[in-house]
């Protein structure tokens, strides 16, 4: 949705591999993506070579989101040899998630103002909020989120406890999913249920708009145990590889 969005983005299909590129510098938005299951070692090195020369040819740090489920055994056993000879290094692996409907919340939920983001004060709050929970630089965050057409797209809130940002999380529906997007809370505001406050808050909104659909998200380790209280169980596993 946020490569869609921007004026410089792209949305494409090659042989095997689905592009989704921001055309920034925050190489986690300009995404490659398979497409369908792997046959074998030749054929993933085709589809690592197809998004390598797109992303060369424009000067681009990206990203590689492999689904391991698609991989046949002996390619996945050697996917990190194959990634790295292409110079994409293993930046995480996330477990990859569902939920048909959320469970009820295992104890109260705290009091917040939770809005969605429409204004220059909200996007800085978005931004802000993932620049340290990401440890990624601010102005890498600004460059993403710099187009109006972004936020309706990617219809994302901030939570504020005492008038103060502390939490986020965004959402994006498609293909009969509701995608979870960064689910964030400030280190000093953890551990107090905002994180899951806001999500529920978000995911209430997009079935009022869209209607129910099958939950999806990717956990980091962090937010695993919250996520399986929320009625997520794990389903695939996804690598994530970096220039």
């Amino acid at each position: 949705m946020i490569a869609a969005a921007r004026t410089g983005g792209e949305l494409r299909e090659l042989a095997g591999v689905s592009i989704a590129s921001a055309g920034v510098t925050f190489q986690m938005f300009n995404s490659a993506f398979l497409s369908g299951p792997v046959a074998g070692e030749s054929e993933m090195k085709q589809r690592l070579l197809l998004p390598n020369r797109h992303f060369n040819d424009r000067g681009l740090e990206w990203a590689y989101w492999v689904c391991l489920d698609w991989l046949d055994e002996t390619s996945r056993k050697r996917s990190r040899r194959l990634f790295e000879a292409r110079d994409l290094r293993l930046s995480t692996e996330l477990p990859g998630m569902i939920a048909e409907r959320l469970l009820p919340p295992v104890k109260p939920l705290p009091e917040m103002e939770i809005r969605r983001v429409r204004d220059a004060a909200g996007s800085s709050a978005f931004c802000q909020i993932g620049s340290v929970c990401f440890h990624v630089p601010i102005p890498w965050f600004h460059e993403v989120f710099d187009n109006d057409r972004v936020w309706e797209r990617f219809a994302s809130y901030v939570a504020y406890h005492e008038g103060e940002p502390v939490s986020t999380a965004a959402i994006v529906v498609g293909g009969g999913a509701i995608g979870v997007y960064n689910v964030a809370t400030i280190p000093s505001a953890q551990r107090r249920g905002f994180g899951e406050a806001v999500m529920r808050h978000a995911l209430a909104e997009a079935v009022k708009e869209h209607g129910a659909g099958r939950l999806v998200l990717q956990s980091t380790p962090a937010g695993l145990r919250m996520y399986e209280r929320m009625g997520f169980r794990t389903v695939t596993k996804v690598a994530v590889y970096s220039s």
